[in-house]
């Protein structure tokens, strides 16, 4: 083999290392983004639950009127209007109406 050869050989040979050491990387990333995703759709949900929940009280005769469960509401209320800011992140696990549909349409034909 020429020098040539041998320094051809050598930077393919790397290339292909740094290629599959970035696509390690990547999938490490995006399995890690996902998981996140996850968890903030279930935090969505529970927030939605407890925000709920907490209404349906205050509204009982009993507390209608109280103070502290008001504040304790608009604070649940806040709390789920912030985490909708992070739709964009969490709505990546979701299925769509559309992607329901296509999941549908996909069973019927097998």
């Amino acid at each position: 083999m020429s020098r040539l050869e041998i320094i051809l050989c050598a930077a393919t040979f790397l290339s292909l290392l740094f290629s599959a050491g970035i696509f390690i990387y990547a999938r490490g990333a995006v399995t890690r983004l996902l998981a996140v995703s996850e968890e903030l759709g279930d935090l969505q949900q529970m927030t939605n639950a407890f925000a709920n929940h907490l209404q349906a009280v205050y509204q009982l005769d009993s507390f209608y009127g109280d103070a502290t469960l008001k504040g304790l509401l608009d604070h649940a209320i806040s709390l789920n209007e912030q985490m909708e800011t992070f739709e964009y992140i969490y709505s990546l696990t979701e299925e769509t109406p559309d992607t329901l549909n296509l999941n549908d349409t996909e069973e019927e034909t097998n």
